[in-house]
């Protein structure tokens, strides 16, 4: 007796239970949310047939009012059974979360004894839905007060939880309509926002506002894409944006979140090691998403949730602080930023279950995000009048200060005013003396170069004159000699000749050899010549280079200028070098002659002393070349001396300086050299190689006035 009783109370059970399991439809007005009525399965290996699905007995009933799987890999398996208890032939099953990758729906056909499967989801192209609705809506095609059971399978890779509902197509259209309705205003809101922040940023040229449309524009898809409205309009057959978009669009949102958060409440210059620290959230949200595309959905969606959950701390903490200090435009953005954070908290709690899913849980973020975007909105407009207002009190400052400053200017000037007199006095008196030293070290230069001259053309003009005077003596004796004979002839009268004084005055002119004499004499006067003409050669050189008037302007012929200058060089000429002078017919120009000589002279000099420094036995030369063209006369100086490193052709027109040794030369002639020509409106190019040579261009105008 006992034991039928306790059959009788299983039998009671079951039954109980298979009643309450049963989904009864009665209201074809509104719509029904599925609740407690749900059995699951959980397929760990997806790879279960649907008979292997169905026959399976391990379906367990859900006690939750919407099923919440959190993320995970598995295959979720959904039974349902609908009693329809109304006279609307035709139902239609509503899952109401738009970013599942794979949904389908299994309703078994008792007529061909197979299932009717409807593939749907993020994965397919949102084209090939019978209903074109960001939900997943399907057939339920049940009579009245029959029951029938379907099957749905799901696969996602963020937080599968899956809200589910019925009701008829006008039911359904209606709740749509106004789901649309609701998501139109939000993305109204969004792109006004977008639109003002812009059309502001056009004026002020702030980079605040372009931050902040972009992280506007990012909000929006974000906010969007988890309604479906994305996938619907934006990218309908794009599979990867999708299914990727929960993963990228959040973190980008706070990147861009970030920067605008930095840039607004100006955190360099008001907060530098918050700024810094800053950078380091850049990091795990690129590791995020990076993690996403190779499948580790969970560990990236957790870790974006971690960094996502830091970051608003993180800004609200700062921007506290910067409200504490006395930015008042950080108000704004503490109150906006405290309704967003309230928002994800509360969807993110409807996600753990801890509130209630339904219609305000659901589009709290949405809301959230909308009043944010609005209050900081509000924050950009403040921030100009806080930033007007900091211009005006600084034009203020600043115009105290220069009126502050004239005062003291005028004071000043007047006292400037006289030590500039007294100082133009000082300056004046001291560039006279300065140009009156720069003479004096021009000359000095000059004499230091003729002192250093003075021996050579000593032994050049002693060269001639001791030729002379070697030649004068014996021209002396043989003169003597025509003297001695003509005085013979001239002691003889015309009627005293006779043979014996004939053969007596022969006999001299044998004796002293006339003809020889009168050879010896030609070529003694000949050296005599020859010894005058050197002599004035030197004389005329040394006149040319000195050229008295050199302080005026005139026509010049340079190629004398050079060969004077290499006259009174010749003994200063090494005996290891050949100098080669390749002078071509050039115009006269207008030049300092003298200013000129003292150019090649310490340019020849210097060539020279390169030449004798270098050692080598043969094979030297220097070669000076002359040349025009249509306003100019080139002088190339190129000689095979030692050469220079580039440290020492940097420094040779600085005034002391010198390569030679002490007492050798006194640095002041390539110095001179660069005034000349610079005098000249000319150039000066050197190019010069350690240890092979120097080549030096001098470029002078024709006209050194134009």
């Amino acid at each position: 007796m006992i034991k039928i009783r306790y059959i009788y109370l299983l039998l009671i059970a079951f039954v109980f239970n298979h009643l309450s399991s049963q989904i009864i439809y009665t209201n074809e007005a509104e719509n029904l949310n599925i609740t407690n009525h749900i059995y699951c399965f959980e397929d760990k290996t997806n790879s279960l047939s649907t008979n292997e699905v169905i026959s399976d007995s391990n379906f367990i009933l859900i006690n939750k009012q919407v099923p919440n799987f959190g993320i995970t890999s598995s295959a979720i398996w959904l039974k349902i059974s609908i009693q329809n208890n109304t006279n609307a032939k035709n139902l239609l099953l509503i899952v109401k979360q738009p970013i599942i990758d794979e949904v389908e729906f299994y309703d078994f056909d008792t007529i061909t004894k197979f299932f009717n499967v409807v593939k749907s989801g993020e994965e397919l192209p949102f084209g090939i839905r019978k209903y074109l609705t960001p939900e997943y809506l399907f057939d339920l095609n049940i009579a009245k007060h029959q029951t029938k059971t379907f099957y749905l399978k799901f696969r996602c890779k963020e937080n599968m939880q899956i809200p589910m509902a019925i009701g008829s197509p006008l039911s359904v259209y209606n709740e749509s309509v106004l789901s649309n309705v609701a998501g139109g205003i939000y993305m109204g809101i969004m792109l006004v926002m977008i639109l003002y922040n812009l059309f502001i940023y056009r004026i002020f040229r702030d980079k605040s506002y372009v931050l902040y449309s972009l992280y506007i524009v990012l909000t929006m898809l974000t906010q969007t894409s988890l309604q479906g409205y994305t996938f619907q309009i934006l990218w309908p057959n794009s599979s990867f944006m999708a299914t990727y978009s929960p993963f990228l669009f959040p973190s980008l949102v706070s990147v861009f979140g970030l920067e605008f958060f930095k840039n607004f409440l100006r955190l360099k210059e008001r907060w530098a090691q918050a700024y810094m620290i800053s950078f380091v959230f850049l990091f795990p949200y690129s590791f995020s998403i990076a993690l996403s595309f190779f499948g580790l959905y969970g560990i990236s969606f957790m870790l974006m949730e971690i960094t996502s959950s830091c970051v608003s701390i993180f800004m609200l903490v700062v921007a506290y602080k910067i409200y504490r200090k006395g930015y008042s435009e950080a108000r704004f953005f503490l109150f906006g930023w405290s309704i967003f954070l309230i928002g994800i908290c509360v969807y993110v709690l409807k996600d753990f279950e801890i509130l209630p899913y339904n219609t305000f849980t659901r589009y709290t973020m949405h809301f959230g995000t909308a009043a944010e975007v609005i209050l900081l909105s509000f924050a950009l407009a403040d921030r100009i009048n806080i930033l007007k207002k900091e211009k005006d009190q600084s034009q203020e400052t600043a115009l105290l200060a220069l009126q502050q400053n004239e005062k003291l200017i005028i004071d000043q000037n007047i006292v400037l005013e006289q030590k500039v007199q007294e100082r133009t006095i000082e300056l004046n008196k001291t560039l006279s003396n300065l140009k009156s030293a720069q003479a004096q070290l021009v000359d000095a230069e000059k004499m230091a170069s003729l002192g250093q001259l003075t021996a050579g053309i000593a032994h050049e003009i002693n060269n001639p004159i001791n030729f002379v005077s070697a030649n004068v003596k014996p021209l002396k004796l043989d003169i003597d000699d025509v003297l001695e004979l003509i005085n013979k002839y001239e002691t003889l009268q015309p009627n005293e000749l006779t043979r014996k004084n004939f053969d007596e005055i022969e006999a001299f002119r044998k004796q002293i050899d006339i003809n020889y004499l009168k050879q010896e004499m030609a070529d003694l006067l000949s050296g005599i010549e020859d010894g005058a003409k050197r002599t004035a050669d030197i004389v005329l050189g040394l006149k040319n280079f000195s050229r008295l008037d050199e302080t005026d302007i005139k026509e010049a012929n340079i190629n004398e200028g050079i060969e004077s200058t290499l006259i009174l060089l010749k003994s200063s000429i090494p005996g290891n070098a050949e100098v080669i002078t390749k002078l071509r017919p050039i115009p006269n120009i207008e030049c300092f002659p003298g200013k000129l000589n003292q150019v090649f002279m310490n340019l020849f000099s210097n060539a020279l002393y390169a030449i004798k420094s270098k050692k080598s036995e043969s094979g030297n030369k220097l070669v000076i070349s002359t040349s025009h063209d249509a306003d100019h006369v080139i002088v190339s100086i190129e000689d095979t001396g030692i050469g220079m490193t580039p440290e020492v052709k940097a420094k040779i027109f600085d005034p002391f300086f010198t390569t030679k040794a002490v007492g050798e030369g006194t640095g002041l002639g390539m110095s001179i050299v660069f005034k000349i020509i610079e005098s000249h409106n000319a150039k000066i190019e050197v190019e010069s190689e350690y240890g092979v040579g120097t080549k030096i261009l001098l470029i002078l105008k024709k006209k050194i006035t134009s």
